[in-house]
């Protein structure tokens, strides 16, 4: 079993084929029969797993057994405690209630520079978001709903697999620690 982590630039497709033109996974990773285990869209940078795994990749991505996933978030504005407490209960997108999720205000993390800059138009800040669901574009429609609308979105935590020492483009084979853990997280979460 071969399983990845990958540290998704901006821009770049979470597929290994795209229209043409469009920067995907294969400029980045040429292991045969890894696929991403959930996706980033392509405004969005962070971690993405990437497994030849079907059932661990079922087990990452389905709703039903709910792994946190955290994101760093930059918004436009300053949220304040009743725009966090909205996102904490979850927002109303498209009629239907997001789960509740975990957000707080953070101090600007140490993020590399993104290939193409955000140009804010006033005053932004970091929000960091745990959520136990992956709606498409899920993050940017919640803060959006409340007022905020995002600006940069880094993942940077599946369950306990994290970032740490990787920078966009980059890419590891998970550790046998890291194994343990993600094991340990998904048997946690069984219902």
């Amino acid at each position: 079993m071969t399983t990845i982590l990958f540290y998704k630039p901006y821009g770049v497709l979470s597929a290994f084929t795209g229209e043409p033109g469009q920067k995907t996974l294969a400029a980045f990773i040429s292991l045969p029969g890894v696929y991403a285990a959930g996706r980033l869209d392509m405004d969005s940078e962070g971690l993405l797993l990437l497994t030849d795994d079907g059932k661990l990749a079922h087990r990452i991505t389905h709703p039903r057994y709910h792994l946190e996933k955290t994101y760093w978030v930059q918004v436009e504005g300053e949220p304040d405690e009743a725009a966090l407490r909205q996102l904490e209960k979850g927002v109303v997108l498209r009629g239907r209630r997001t789960r509740p999720a975990r957000a707080r205000r953070i101090p600007p993390p140490p993020l590399p520079p993104r290939e193409k800059p955000v140009t804010p138009h006033g005053a932004t800040s970091w929000l960091e978001i745990r959520l136990r669901e992956g709606k498409k574009r899920q993050v940017r429609r919640m803060t959006a709903a409340v007022g905020y609308p995002t600006l940069r979105l880094v993942r940077v935590a599946i369950g306990p697999l994290t970032l740490a020492g990787l920078h966009p483009g980059e890419w590891r084979f998970l550790r046998a620690a890291e194994w343990r853990r993600l094991q340990e997280a998904l048997r946690d979460l069984r219902r």
